[in-house]
């Protein structure tokens, strides 16, 4: 006798239990497809950890060269550079060169995003206190 076990996926439905207008509803509100590769071509330029802190000391210190960043964050420079740029090319950052010297800062984008980001991973003064 052959005995055949089937398995379940424990992630997806075993029947068809569609509930047609509310997925209707929320298909209609659905996020364009364009927005939502913008939106996680951001995500992802932050989801880098040298990328992140780079953006942080962006954040606090406004305006730095390729030079101070490298020093900040302990990268070697063209590292620094490369993520500088992945975070430009998100619409995170922005520069200017002045001669010799190339000056980043965070966009308003970078900023705000920056902020939800390290808002929602990191627990506030105030959270660690009450969790005390």
């Amino acid at each position: 006798m052959t005995v055949r076990m089937l398995s379940m996926a424990e992630d997806r439905c075993d029947v068809l239990c569609l509930d047609l207008p509310r997925a209707e509803k929320l298909r209609r509100r659905c996020l364009p497809a364009a927005a939502a590769e913008t939106a996680a071509a951001r995500a992802r330029a932050l989801a880098d950890p040298t990328r992140l802190t780079l953006a942080a000391s962006l954040r606090d210190g406004h305006e730095l060269c390729v030079c101070d960043l490298a020093w900040i964050s302990g990268r070697p420079q063209n590292l620094v550079s490369h993520h500088l740029r992945a975070l430009k090319r998100a619409g995170l950052a922005a520069s200017r060169r002045d001669g010799k010297v190339v000056f980043y800062s965070l966009t308003a984008t970078g900023i705000e995003l920056l902020e939800r980001a390290l808002e929602a991973l990191i627990p506030s003064e105030a959270a660690i206190e009450a969790a005390r």
